[in-house]
């Protein structure tokens, strides 16, 4: 058991203290000070009894100059330790921590994998033994400075290394503890580059709104954006939500701080609960025994992006309810509360009040949710911008592949045009990146983009079957709208009917030339 002391910062108060656990033959295995001014004092316990805490904690309390006592969750160190684990976990690059005799103090997963070494085997563990060509300390104090870029050898593979050097104290070269090197792959550095000049752009900017209507969700963002309340996004996969959360973040009083993305989707819930609220120390088998920081503690002032938050499973739904009424919740295992100033944006491309009729998803929580709305539109709605965006995306794709800027023929963008994008811009991008490789002239036909195509069948039978798969769907489209749009004489019937928006079905109305298309 972890206790934290509210006390006077006084001469002996911390023997008082641990005496009185002395008198009950109870062990303190550990201690820390905390607080600003040194009036917090954190001790671990590790074989204190709810009981005994019950007796000692008047006791304790009577101490001159103790204030309260409380649980802790974690000791200030294992607090820090948790935190510094989480940011390298989080970095995709190998790193290292060094002390001037080249061995290696700390390192992250990927370098671990990189050494091919077990985690326990790291510490003290001499980097010297995998490095043939240059002498790290002996490096490190010549220069005394940060070094970027320096091309090193490791285990046969070749990397430009980072290091920036530690100090204890000044930046002479007597202080010197070690230093931190982060490693790069050479042969990535090409698709690093590409990166780095794509996130140049932030924020909205990095979003290409050719489309009138994608302009239109743009802009009511923006007024969005510095609004401290939740914001629910709800468009189709891959058509930018996150890219839109992201901006909004940016574009908000918290822009300088943390923004964290949890998939709600691609976790199983004991884990994406742990992930989001943490847990307590010993709260299950296999747990650390320090604990684990959720990502709302590790995000404090910061946004955090819960995507497909209709596949929540009703206990975090919960759980998030709690924490959006009030601000505070439990980590797994503990009964202390946790109180924190964090933006929650969620995005799904679920009916949520269709999954709320039928129990699914808390109505409570939907509208908790719900306060500010953005619907981001597919693709198919935004084909008066396509040709701009299709420009937009072959220009990034020949600078990242390094060859000449291709041409869309008129044919090939009639077929982007008529094409539905159930992938929307997601799949445009990689349909045309994969253009781009393969054309070896200076214009992409139609040849080269490569769209899904379906098996012929029975059911097919009456339909013509020759052109693109798109021409095939369009005819059975067509079919289907005219048969129903006599049943459903409206573009808003026809939509419910068919479970899409009128929009939808009045712009394909329109195309087939099927009824007056009165709109909704």
């Amino acid at each position: 058991m972890r206790l934290k002391f509210y006390c006077q910062n006084r001469i002996g108060i911390l023997r008082d203290i641990v005496a009185q656990f002395a008198d009950y033959r109870i062990n303190v295995a550990r201690g820390e000070v905390g607080g600003d001014q040194g009036n917090t004092i954190y001790l671990h316990v590790p074989k204190l009894l709810n009981a005994q805490l019950s007796t000692l904690k008047p006791v304790l309390e009577s101490i001159p100059g103790v204030f309260g006592v409380k649980r802790a969750s974690l000791m200030p160190s294992e607090r820090r330790h948790l935190e510094l684990d989480a940011l390298l976990s989080s970095l995709s690059d190998p790193v290292m921590s060094i002390d001037m005799q080249g061995r290696i103090v700390a390192a992250n997963r990927i370098a671990v994998q990189v050494l091919g070494v077990r985690v326990q085997e790291v510490p003290d563990l001499s980097l010297d033994r995998y490095l043939d060509e240059v002498d790290l300390p002996d490096l490190i104090r010549r220069n005394n400075s940060r070094i970027n870029g320096l091309r090193i050898k490791l285990k046969g593979d070749t990397y430009l290394a980072d290091i920036a050097p530690l100090h204890t104290e000044d930046t002479t070269v007597d202080s010197l503890a070690g230093a931190v090197v982060t490693l790069h792959r050479a042969d990535r550095i090409g698709a690093r580059i590409y990166q780095v000049q794509r996130q140049e752009l932030r924020g909205f900017e990095a979003i290409f709104q050719s489309s009138s209507r994608l302009e239109a969700v743009i802009n009511e963002a923006r007024r969005m954006a510095p609004l401290d309340a939740p914001l629910l996004i709800v468009g189709e996969t891959g058509t930018g939500k996150e890219l839109v959360a992201r901006a909004c973040h940016l574009a908000s009083p918290r822009g300088q701080a943390p923004f964290v993305v949890l998939n709600c989707a691609g976790l199983p819930e004991s884990m994406a609960e742990t992930e989001l609220f943490g847990y307590a120390p010993g709260a299950f088998e296999g747990a650390r025994p320090e604990g684990k920081l959720g990502l709302l503690e590790l995000n404090e002032g910061g946004t955090v992006f819960l995507d497909e938050v209709g596949e929540m499973s009703p206990r975090l739904q919960t759980k998030l309810l709690r924490f959006l009424q009030d601000g505070g919740f439990r980590r797994v295992g503990s009964d202390e509360e946790t109180f924190l100033d964090v933006r929650v944006i969620c995005a799904t491309q679920q009916n949520l009040p269709q999954l709320c009729s039928e129990g699914l998803f808390r109505l409570d929580l939907y509208h908790r949710l719900n306060v500010l709305l953005l619907q981001v539109p597919p693709l198919r709605e935004c084909l008066d911008g396509i040709e701009a965006l299709a420009a937009y995306v072959l220009d990034r794709a020949a600078r990242q592949i390094g060859c000449h800027l291709p041409a869309l023929s008129p044919a090939a963008l009639e077929k982007i045009t008529r094409y539905d994008w159930p992938g929307n811009v997601r799949q445009l991008e990689n349909v045309l990146f994969q253009a781009v490789s393969l054309c070896e002239e200076k214009v992409i036909q139609p040849v080269h983009l490569r769209l899904p195509h379906s098996e012929v069948s029975p059911e097919l039978a009456g339909i013509p079957l020759e052109g693109s798969l798109n021409d095939m769907l369009g005819e059975v489209e067509r079919n289907i709208l005219t048969t129903l749009y006599q049943q459903y004489p409206s573009s808003r019937q026809l939509g419910k009917r068919l479970g899409v928006s009128h929009t939808t079905i009045a712009n394909k109305l329109k195309r087939y030339g099927i009824g007056a298309q009165d709109g909704p």
